[in-house]
């Protein structure tokens, strides 16, 4: 065998060799449960809720050094575009920890389930939230929405509709703000059961137990976050 085959099989079997070993240990987030990441996410609202924040002094040129190559996020969340509702902030997160898919509406589509298979299912990430937040601009505008939005909103709104209208139907008669924030929790929990009833890759990991999907909601008058059952 020449000289220059047999380099070029031992160039392409060390690449393959670091590209199994990157993806064995992206998989590793810190060996973390589903259940110890929502608590370090809910800690962190916490300190976030009382002023006491520390992530944002130790997104440094130290920690971006160390997340050159690699990425172990404990957390996957799925919020609202709303520049009133950063997770990492909301979290006190700092870099590396939470890989965040934000979209109006908290929505899921086939670009976002991608998004949210690759992080749970080659980065190993333990957890995946649905934030949805108070007062949100896309449910309320499902809610109050006659006729067909122009352009791109209408699949926004597709997304949102079916929630939108059994919040009318369980809050009949109370005011416009309490039916748009029924909306907002009902929409929420929506897309958490539409991530496995969409998603065989998250699906199966749901049924091994390696994740978790809870359904969230931020207040964005106090800063907390609520677990909604």
């Amino acid at each position: 065998m020449k000289r220059s085959t047999l380099a070029g099989r031992l160039v392409m079997l060390a690449a393959g060799i670091a590209a199994t070993v990157g993806i064995a240990l992206a998989a590793d987030s810190g060996g973390m449960t589903p259940d110890q990441a929502l608590q370090k996410l809910m800690d962190g609202n916490g300190r976030y809720v009382a002023s006491q924040m520390g992530a944002c002094s130790a997104s440094d040129a130290s920690a971006r050094a160390k997340l050159a190559t690699s990425q172990h996020p404990y957390a996957i969340i799925l919020s609202c575009s709303d520049s009133r509702v950063p997770p990492e902030l909301i979290f006190d997160q700092t870099l590396g920890e939470v890989f965040v898919v934000r979209v109006a509406g908290n929505v899921a589509d086939p670009v976002v389930l991608g998004s949210i298979e690759y992080a749970a299912e080659h980065l190993g990430s333990p957890l995946i939230m649905v934030l949805g937040h108070e007062r949100c601009g896309a449910v309320t505008a499902t809610v109050n929405a006659k006729g067909k939005p122009e352009g791109n909103l209408g699949s926004i709104v597709k997304e949102i509709q079916p929630s939108a209208k059994k919040a009318k139907k369980l809050c009949k008669g109370k005011p416009a703000e309490e039916i748009v924030e029924c909306a907002v929790d009902l929409n929420a929990k929506a897309v958490k059961a539409a991530l496995t009833k969409r998603s065989k890759v998250l699906a199966h990991e749901l049924k091994e137990g390696q994740i978790k999907i809870v359904a969230a909601k931020y207040d964005l008058d106090d800063g907390k976050v609520t677990i909604l059952e």
